[in-house]
């Protein structure tokens, strides 16, 4: 790790949660979904879904893609927020499954991502959505593999 990798500030080593601070507003397909990090704490991350007309799969209706989208992404960054130095920037999702279980209708959800367990390079998740109703939308487990 090179003194770049470093905060500036403190020039102490950048964690993960860091790197997932300054990846989500720069990647382009986060950015044209137009998630947003709520929240971020140590194995824990909400991200937000606005809804736009350009989700919509029919009526009114949040395309389940979308969520799958928001699911993987809320996934990612809980999985990173829970190491301490980084010194690769390799991850990939192993797993992703979702459960619909209401439709999203005309309004933003809300993806809460809960690390379950950690192994050697696999990071077990929990995925709970929600509409802005308060309504649940889906539920996602993934296995996140870093490294």
């Amino acid at each position: 790790m090179s003194e770049q990798d470093n905060h500036p500030e403190t020039n102490t080593p950048r964690t993960g949660a860091d790197i997932m601070r300054e990846f989500l507003p720069t990647s382009p397909y986060v950015g044209y979904l137009g998630v947003q990090l709520s929240e971020l704490r140590h194995d824990q991350a909400t991200l937000t879904l606005p809804f736009k007309e350009s989700l919509i799969t029919i009526g009114t209706v949040v395309h389940g893609g979308a969520i799958a989208s928001l699911i993987d992404t809320a996934a990612m960054v809980a999985a990173w927020s829970g190491v301490a130095v980084v010194e690769r920037l390799r991850g990939s999702t192993v797993s992703l499954t979702v459960d619909y279980l209401a439709p999203a209708n005309n309004e933003d959800i809300q993806a809460t991502a809960t690390v379950l367990r950690r192994g050697g390079s696999l990071v077990f998740l929990d995925v709970v959505v929600r509409a802005a109703s308060g309504a649940l939308v889906a539920k996602g487990l993934v296995t996140y593999k870093i490294g």
